[in-house]
């Protein structure tokens, strides 16, 4: 996966999900690494899919790993 955007997946929230930003634009809350790959091809990152996402190195997750989806009680 090549991108140039700064792409920042934040910790779980409370409720569920995370929220992804690319760009510094708040894209949506993802609930699993479907979600993210949506809203990367929707910002323009042609061919993303989940693999790519749990691969990424340019993919900083914040609060957890690609397998992290639940807040830590």
């Amino acid at each position: 996966m090549a991108a140039h955007l700064p792409i920042v997946v934040y910790p779980p929230s409370p409720t569920g999900g995370r929220r992804v930003r690319v760009d510094g634009e708040i894209l949506g809350l993802a609930h699993g690494l479907g979600d993210v790959a949506e809203f990367l091809r929707r910002a323009g990152l042609e061919g993303i899919d989940e693999t790519d996402v749990a691969r990424s190195l340019v993919i900083e997750w914040r609060g957890g790993g690609p397998d992290e989806w639940t807040a830590p009680t």
